[in-house]
């Protein structure tokens, strides 16, 4: 077996010299846990946040990801089935159904693997939550996301149009982010934030203004937001990558009185308070992964050996949708 540990806290942008793959046998599972071979792991903003002191130096990371049980001495698991958990940047977990989000995948026909950790794993269940529980999303809402070539801003824009979203504008941080956006992702518009001031550049793309406004970035973004937001319009908080590779404590929007003026809703959204939800959202969305309406938006670092680069080529944003390492 082979672990990723971090070795030292980073300042400013994570380096290959803050990880270490370290060797390690094998484990045997004991009563009520279950060995699990892993082939996709998901490498995600918040990991960055994580290094700052949640992840405990010199021990294996934690992450989400998707494996097949090789061996199992609990009796809800079998040879064969495929678990979602959080054991990852490892290639082989010890696995209890029930502890810490680890569940039993079931599969579906036509449905991708990289699928359950993508658009129909916690990526997804994030989007449909921040949509139909934080901003309860209604048919002809005009929607903002910012990074929107990411995977939860993809999952956002897939899931608005099904729920009936009128116009749909993101951000996203090159040209080429920009065209996948509105040629292939269904956006009406987008912008590239370097291009301006995120408020100047909405004010552009949306002239009319916004109902919602799902913000995976903070700092700008936000502040263009509320500009931009239509009395009682709604802002589901995702994450605030602006600020994860820097010590500065952010500035808060200056125009964060506009909340009040415009009687505004803005709403922090941590997916693992709505574990419950995951049923109800693959009832909704597997029909339309199947019929190939939809696909994830992923893309895929091939080797195990290779999650390090993946994860740092994410912060770069690199990458389209949902980054993904497959063993």
């Amino acid at each position: 077996m082979i672990t990723v540990q971090q070795t030292a806290r980073p300042t400013g942008f994570p380096s290959p010299e803050h990880f270490t793959f370290v060797e390690a046998p094998e484990p045997a599972p004991g009563p009520g846990t279950a060995l699990v071979e892993n082939l996709y792991w998901s490498v995600d903003p918040y990991h960055r946040e994580m290094m700052d002191g949640d992840f405990e130096l010199n021990a294996p990371l934690e992450g989400r990801a998707l494996g097949r049980v090789v061996a199992s001495l609990d009796p809800g698991l079998s040879e064969g089935d495929l678990v979602f958990h959080r054991q990852g940047w490892r290639t082989h977990s010890l696995v209890t159904l029930g502890t810490n989000g680890s569940r039993k995948i079931k599969p579906y026909d036509g449905v991708s693997l990289s699928a359950y950790l993508s658009i129909l794993g916690g990526t997804g269940l994030t989007a449909y939550v921040a949509l139909t529980r934080t901003v309860q999303l209604k048919p002809g809402d005009d929607l903002f996301v910012s990074a929107a070539a990411g995977g939860v801003g993809t999952a956002v824009a897939r899931i608005a149009r099904l729920l009936g979203a009128g116009r749909i504008v993101g951000s996203a941080g090159s040209a080429a982010k920009v065209a996948h956006l509105t040629e292939h992702l269904g956006f009406d518009a987008a912008f590239d934030y370097h291009d301006g001031t995120v408020r100047e550049l909405l004010a552009k793309a949306a002239p009319e203004g916004i109902d919602v406004y799902v913000d995976n970035v903070g700092g700008d973004h936000l502040e263009g937001a509320i500009a931009s937001l239509r009395d009682r319009g709604r802002i589901a908080w995702v994450g605030a990558v602006a600020q994860y590779n820097t010590a500065e404590a952010p500035a808060a929007p200056r125009n964060l009185f506009a909340v009040v003026e415009k009687s505004l809703r803005l709403e922090g959204v941590l997916v693992r308070n709505y574990t419950d939800v995951q049923s109800e959202f693959e009832d909704f969305l597997v029909p339309h992964l199947q019929s190939g309406h939809i696909a994830p938006d992923v893309t895929v670092v091939e080797g195990f050996e290779r999650i390090v680069e993946a994860f740092l080529g994410m912060l770069r944003g690199e990458n389209l949708g949902k980054m993904l390492v497959k063993a």
